[in-house]
C-alpha cells in the first residue's frame, strides 16, 4: 500500500479517536496553557487550513494555510470560548469537508507543489500525512484516555522517522515504540533510555 493511501486511513482512524476523545470538553488538555476546547478549536482550524492547500492543489489558485502565525493563534483563542456543542459540530463538519475535498484530487493534482505553514515546499500528497499527525497526536493531547499505545504501529514508525528528520540531531534512544514516539513528540513517556542506559532527557513539544 502506498504512503498516500495509508495516510488517508490514518486520517480516518485519528479522526475517530478524536471524536471519542472530544466527548468531554471541560477541563485542561495535556498541552501547557491549552484547554480541551483549545485543542478542539485547533483541530477544526487545521482541517480548514489543510483544506486551503487541497483547494490550491485542485485549482492551482494559491491559498496558504494561515494568514500568519499570529492570526492562527488569535483564531484558536477566540474559538476556544465557544460552547462545547458548537465545537463538536465544527470538528465533524470541518473533518468531513476536508475528507470530501481530498477524494476529488486527481493523481496529477496530488503532485502539485504547495507551501506549508512553515514556508517549506511540499507536494500535495503530503497533506493527508500532515492531517494524520494532527488528529493522532492531538487525540492523545485531549487527555481523555487515548495514549500513544492506541495509535497504529506503522503510524508511530513513520512519525518517529518524520520527527527525527525535522528535529535534526536527536540522540538514539531505546524503549517501546509508543513511548519512543511520545518522547520524540515532546509528550509524556516512560521507559525510554539514552545510550548510556539512563532515562532520556525530555524534548520540547513538537507539533
Amino acid at each position: 500500500m502506498s504512503r498516500l493511501m495509508r495516510s488517508h486511513e490514518w486520517v480516518a482512524a485519528g479522526t475517530a479517536l478524536c471524536r471519542g476523545a472530544l466527548v468531554e470538553l471541560d477541563g485542561p488538555s495535556l498541552l501547557p496553557g491549552w484547554t480541551r476546547k483549545h485543542v478542539a478549536a485547533h483541530l477544526s482550524l487545521n482541517a480548514e487550513a489543510i483544506g486551503n492547500l487541497v483547494h490550491w492543489a485542485r485549482t492551482g489558485e494559491e491559498r496558504r494555510m494561515y494568514a500568519s502565525p499570529e492570526q492562527r493563534g488569535a483564531d484558536i483563542e477566540a474559538a476556544a470560548v465557544r460552547p462545547a456543542d458548537e465545537l463538536l459540530a465544527w470538528f465533524e463538519e470541518s473533518a468531513r469537508v476536508l475528507a470530501d475535498a481530498m477524494t476529488e484530487l486527481t493523481d496529477e493534482q496530488w503532485q502539485r507543489p504547495l507551501v506549508n505553514a512553515q514556508g517549506r515546499d511540499i507536494p500535495a500528497s503530503d497533506t493527508p500525512w500532515m492531517r494524520s499527525r494532527e488528529v493522532m497526536i492531538h487525540a492523545v493531547d485531549l487527555g481523555t484516555g487515548v495514549t500513544f499505545a492506541d495509535l497504529p504501529a506503522d503510524f508511530l514508525e513513520a512519525l518517529s522517522v518524520d520527527i527525527r528528520a525535522k528535529r535534526g540531531d536527536v540522540a538514539e534512544v531505546t524503549g517501546p515504540l509508543p513511548e519512543v514516539a511520545a518522547y520524540l513528540a515532546g509528550r509524556s513517556y516512560d521507559g525510554v533510555l539514552a545510550a548510556d542506559g539512563k532515562p532520556a532527557e525530555p524534548l520540547p513539544p513538537w507539533l
